[in-house]
């Protein structure tokens, strides 16, 4: 959601935080702001894009080695200049950045009301803010202080930093459920949502823990927690290249993601699976990997792609494991009161690691007594810290907020998972094993085939750019990849579109099949192959227009369907690492095609670090 940038040290403070807001516009957003403390407190936002922010200073006094920038995601107050962050506390002294959500802010808006204080903007920042001082003022005590005892009485969630007026060298950041770094450099420090703005200046940093508070003053860090116990800063060099978050020539980085599908699986693999030797091996899950293997039941919780990435590994599991499981949106499981036995394995996965749902979900899971992994892409992220055990998907930074390389990464980790539980067990054999494995380390090259068909795909996009609503069906393992190509659609392009399993279009969608409706199959040659076929021939008999991603050579639905766009034979179980490109590729150009932008789709953001 929102991002955060903060500075201080010896450069120009604004030059780093406009570029670093820029490295996290793939968050989403509707507006940004900067505070710089030169002369005065002075606070600059603007409405829109930060290329609008930076033509509004254009012409200001922007001399200074301290600040703090902000992207805002709506939540309390409409997108405008005013709700925009940064916000002033009542005198003027202390400014603040929050991305979060505070709970309780009415009451204590109405409560600082009755004692005089007013507001000009809507949000529940500017509440947040005004507490702190006015706490800071009945108690006379420091700025951290005062931060340290408003955030026992604030409900929510919030990343946070504040400037003073009165402390020229000071920033005082803190955080629950919602991400903060801390860039640790020589006589200077770096604030931000993630390592992205961070990584061109310094590898060393501390991710800070929920409930602790960073204050970085007259050069130096301390971090304590609310409970005012002192802590030492763990610091970690991380492993991000600053070519990873470029373009790298591609017009977008959504299709450089694309693109990058057979390295990122490849990297997934690297070091844990050789189908040669048969070795398997997720270090991350050697500790608890019987807790698996001897599970009444898997719960996976997810949400949006990786909730689909979900719906796959289920197929897979109860085929190869043999152990129910049951796939969940983390938003409805964590508001239910699910049945959690000790003896069950809950699965969480996530792109950012940061999903506030999948987070309360993993938390209430635990209260339960459930085992807890993690599938996540960024390191250090919070899921990570929050689950007993997992593994990383090592795709590397996914900056286009529609999740491409993430979905096939977050396959090829679960089916790496399911295999090792498996052999286990003993419910798949040494040599249907070194099947699996085989096909898996073959995935990156079937996907560069795949990815070969760009051009085609582009003509077929540039058919139905103009359409108004779309149809995915799939059955089986390709039924997840349907729901997903569906969202990809929609997400960037803003067509209407829906995932069904293909046999349940007599159940009600086929109502809406005429000679407008493309309807794109998933059909590839698998145990549902003739199922399918007659799913084809019945959209066919009502005029729809067929767009069908079939297995290579396959002629028979080639006289079926108005386009077809062939792809390697792959094992059914794995298909959906393949067969999900053909649709990246026709959401992308269908998206460009429409003028969209890609990266940045309205109303979406990449990480959804609120409820």
């Amino acid at each position: 959601m929102c991002g955060i940038v903060a500075y201080v040290g010896h450069r120009q403070a604004h030059e780093v935080i406009i570029k670093g807001l820029k490295r996290l516009e793939y968050r989403g957003y509707d507006s940004a702001g900067i505070a710089l403390l030169n002369g005065g407190l002075n606070v600059y936002k603007k409405k829109g894009k930060v290329s609008e922010l930076e033509e509004f200073v254009k012409g200001k006094n922007l001399n200074s080695t301290i600040g703090i920038g902000h992207t805002r995601w709506a939540t309390h107050g409409e997108p405008n200049d005013v709700n925009a962050h940064p916000h002033y506390s009542s005198t003027g002294k202390l400014a603040i950045i929050h991305n979060g959500i505070i709970e309780n802010y009415s009451s204590l808006k109405q409560e600082l009301i009755n004692k005089g204080h007013t507001f000009k903007s809507e949000t529940d920042t500017e509440v947040f803010i005004h507490f702190i001082e006015d706490i800071k003022e009945k108690e006379n005590c420091s700025l951290d202080e005062a931060v340290r005892l408003a955030l026992t009485k604030v409900v929510g969630a919030y990343a946070i930093v504040i400037m003073s007026l009165e402390d020229p060298d000071l920033l005082v950041a803190a955080r629950k459920g919602s991400p903060l770094v801390v860039g640790v450099g020589k006589d200077e420090f770096f604030l931000a949502s993630d390592a992205t703005p961070i990584i061109e200046y310094t590898n060393e940093v501390v991710y800070l823990n929920d409930q602790e508070i960073a204050v970085v003053n007259d050069g130096k860090l301390s971090i304590k927690n609310t409970a005012n116990l002192p802590l030492s800063p763990y610091i970690q060099t991380i492993d991000l290249e600053l070519e990873a978050i470029e373009k790298g020539g591609y017009e977008h980085f959504m299709l450089k993601e694309i693109f990058e599908q057979p390295r990122s699986i490849s990297d997934c693999m690297r070091g844990r699976l050789d189908s040669k030797s048969g070795r398997l091996v997720l270090g991350g899950l050697r500790e608890y990997v019987n807790k698996l293997v001897n599970a009444d039941r898997i719960l996976i919780v997810a949400c949006g792609t990786s909730w689909h990435a979900g719906l796959v590994a289920e197929y897979f599991f109860e085929e190869f494991c043999r152990i129910p499981v049951e796939v969940e949106y983390a938003s409805e499981f964590r508001y239910r009161n699910p049945v959690i036995r000790e003896g069950d394995v809950l699965i969480a996965i996530s792109q950012s690691g940061e999903t506030a749902d999948t987070l309360a979900a993993i938390e209430m899971a635990k209260s339960k007594g459930a085992i807890i992994f993690g599938v996540c892409n960024v390191v250090g992220s919070s899921i990570p810290r929050a689950t007993h055990a997992g593994a990383y998907t090592h795709a590397g930074p996914e900056i286009g907020v529609a999740s491409t390389k993430a979905f096939t990464a977050q396959l090829t980790v679960l089916n790496m998972i399911a295999l090792i539980v498996a052999n286990k067990k003993g419910t798949i054999t040494e040599q249907k094993l070194h099947e699996m494995l085989t096909e898996l380390e073959n995935i990156p090259a079937k996907v560069a085939e795949v990815l070969k068909l760009n051009d085609q795909i582009k003509e077929i996009s540039e058919t139905f750019k103009d359409a108004t609503n779309f149809l995915y069906l799939g059955r089986g393992y390709n039924f997840p990849v349907a729901l997903e190509g569906a969202l990809k659609l929609k997400e960037i392009s803003y067509i209407h579109a829906e995932g069904y399993p293909a046999a349940e279009m007599k159940h009600g969608p086929i109502a809406l099949i005429d000679e407008e409706m493309p309807v794109v199959f998933i059909a590839t040659q698998d145990s549902s192959y003739e199922k399918i076929v007659s799913n084809i021939q019945e959209v066919k008999a009502r005029k729809g227009r067929v767009i069908a991603v079939v297995t290579k050579g396959d002629k028979h639905i080639a006289k079926m369907a108005e386009f077809t766009i062939e792809v390697p034979a792959v094992h059914e179980a794995l298909m959906p690492m393949v067969s999900v490109i053909p649709l990246q590729l026709l959401s992308y150009h269908i998206a460009v095609m429409r003028g969209c932008n890609v990266d940045q789709p309205r109303n979406l953001a990449k990480s959804v670090t609120v409820e």
